[in-house]
């Protein structure tokens, strides 16, 4: 072969080279790019505004206007009575939006009349993702629809698990006790961290965010222990109850390992329900991540 013909063997080789590099799919690069997600909050007073009106079309307009791809909501009224026109409201919103849809009863009491639905009242994860897996944890309650209730486990911690373009996510939706003593709250932080932490054992590498009305400010002792694993992701931002003039911060985005925060909002509605939403972009790690 001539000089000549070999260099233009060896051209001819370098090309073909050169264009089987361009045309593989970044592999690599797919795993350690970060992916982002939207993510919400939303206690939505069981479908009733700050001015005391059920509007479902005004809360699902609302929710809309967050353009989240996954949004937690607490004080979800299922078939619960009249204060909510006796609806799904979890289901309906979920068809007004065009979300999947995951119920997590607290409350889940036998029907008015014997053909009739149950009656529930809990928290839900509205979805734009398919729902993997689903899950109702119990953790301590001290119930509102016993006379004389004593702290017990009791479900209405959901969870579900989402692939988000390729990354596992474990959600959870959580609303914790009311009340000025803080002690079951203190129960219920504690069942939180537990529960987590054997979820985030049975499924390494899932990223972890926790949604909610804590009904504690972020300085609450209380609270303490949550920020060991997880940041609150809205640290800074404005009040979110009441909706009309908030005072205190006790709805969260929280996120564990591997998801960063690229920015958090609290818009400013005032009337869809007694709460403000709480707005966070994230970005999940691909692999082990890192806080």
């Amino acid at each position: 072969m001539s000089a000549r013909a070999r260099v233009l063997v060896q051209l001819s080789v370098a090309g073909a080279l050169l264009t089987l590099v361009a045309a593989a799919p970044p592999a690599s690069a797919d795993r350690g790019s970060a992916v982002p997600l939207r993510i919400a909050t939303y206690n939505i007073h069981a479908g009733t505004g700050s001015d005391g009106v059920f509007d479902l079309d005004r809360q699902a307009t609302a929710l809309r206007a967050l353009d989240a791809d996954v949004i937690g909501l607490q004080e979800v009224d299922v078939h619960w009575g009249a204060r909510s026109g006796d609806l799904d409201v979890a289901g309906e919103l979920a068809r007004r939006l065009g979300m999947r849809v995951s119920f997590a009863p607290i409350y889940s009491l036998d029907p008015v009349t014997a053909q009739g639905p149950r009656r529930e009242y809990g928290v839900a994860v509205l979805s734009r993702f398919p729902v993997r897996a689903a899950a109702n944890h119990e953790i301590t309650r001290l119930s509102t629809q016993d006379e004389d209730p004593v702290p017990a486990p009791a479900p209405g911690f959901g969870e579900v698990t989402l692939k988000v373009r390729g990354v596992p996510v474990q959600v959870f939706v959580t609303h914790l006790d009311y009340r000025a003593d803080p002690a079951v709250r203190v129960a219920q932080v504690a069942d939180t961290r537990r529960i987590m932490a054997r979820e985030r054992a049975a499924r390494p590498g899932a990223r972890q965010v926790l949604l909610g009305d804590f009904n504690a400010g972020p300085s609450a002792p209380e609270l303490g222990p949550l920020w060991r694993e997880l940041r609150d992701a809205a640290a800074g931002a404005p009040g979110t109850y009441p909706a009309a003039n908030p005072v205190k911060r006790i709805d969260y985005v929280a996120v564990g390992r591997g998801v960063r925060v690229r920015g958090v909002s609290v818009p400013e509605e005032a009337v869809a329900s007694d709460h403000r939403p709480v707005v966070a972009e994230l970005t999940l790690a691909r692999g082990a991540g890192r806080r």
